[in-house]
């Protein structure tokens, strides 16, 4: 066998083990929303009331994960990666250094009590269609 070839072969033997961690290496276990160069996955998630959901990076870029202000039920918690109090301030801290981001191999967890649909975006990525929504049912 000439170098080539067994330089090939060994490579490919060597990526199988190590395949999870040339991303963010979280197994799809940690996580119930992944997060992908450009898209929360799944988009949409139904769970019950008192659940708490995990977003996972699995990917190779920083995200945020943010509530719209105005894509929240009636009296529901704004949530956003940073602990943020509104869009805005969660927008400013991002523009301003990335504050909220979630680095690949981060997760980001919030627990909703109110029911209806939390819409939400990743902040960097929303020109690239990064939304998502949370359906919470009773």
């Amino acid at each position: 066998m000439d170098r080539r070839a067994y330089l090939a072969t060994a490579g490919a033997a060597l990526l199988p083990p190590v395949a999870g961690c040339l991303a963010g290496g979280l197994s799809e276990s940690e996580y119930d929303v992944g997060m992908t160069a450009n898209a929360f996955v799944p988009d949409r998630l139904e769970i019950g009331v008192g659940d708490t959901v995990v977003w996972g990076n699995n990917g190779s870029r920083s995200h945020t994960v943010t509530a719209y202000d105005g894509g929240l039920p009636d009296g529901a918690d704004f949530f956003a990666s940073g602990g943020f109090e509104n869009t805005e301030s969660a927008r400013d801290a991002w523009n301003s250094g990335g504050g909220g981001d979630i680095v690949p191999g981060e997760t980001y967890e919030h627990t909703f009590e109110t029911p209806g649909e939390h819409n939400y975006f990743c902040i960097p990525h929303e020109r690239d269609g990064m939304v998502g929504v949370v359906v919470v049912t009773e």
